[in-house]
């Protein structure tokens, strides 16, 4: 490793730029909606865990509870996600994607995905060996992250 190169900052800034060049390759998914990246996260969230909790997703997401909460009560206003009431307490909400925001996750994973794919077949299996290893890392440090 170049020990010239601030691994802080690097990180910061390759996997910034890489998530934003996925999107911007990919569907506007959320974007041309009008929400807030905040609100675009937690949609995806729930899109990857149907039936979370407010609480839980708050915890994901790093916030603070009456921030998931309102974040949750203008996406349900917008029609993008459903809150019920937990079948055994109910005073716990759970999150399901609206069908219409359910419509556009899908749309935007496959369009995600078939990218990935392209830009991936076109790497050696050197590199692939090293982005399996490199991705290993990262879920180490962002489990790391949420346990602080």
């Amino acid at each position: 490793m170049n020990t010239l190169i601030d691994p802080v900052s690097e990180l910061s800034r390759v996997v910034g730029k890489f998530r934003r060049q996925l999107r911007r390759s990919t569907e506007r998914d959320f974007d041309s909606a009008g929400l807030t990246e905040s609100q675009s996260e937690l949609l995806w969230l729930v899109a990857r865990q149907p039936g979370i909790s407010v609480s839980a997703a708050a915890a994901e997401l790093g916030l603070v509870a009456n921030t998931a909460s309102t974040l949750v009560s203008k996406l349900v206003r917008k029609g993008f996600l459903v809150r019920t009431a937990d079948q055994t307490d109910r005073r716990v909400g759970q999150l399901r994607l609206a069908t219409a925001a359910q419509q556009i996750v899908d749309t935007s994973r496959a369009a995600r995905r078939a990218t990935l794919a392209d830009v991936l077949n076109e790497l050696g299996d050197d590199q692939i060996e090293s982005l399996s290893k490199g991705l290993a890392v990262l879920d180490t440090m962002t489990r790391r992250l949420q346990e602080r």
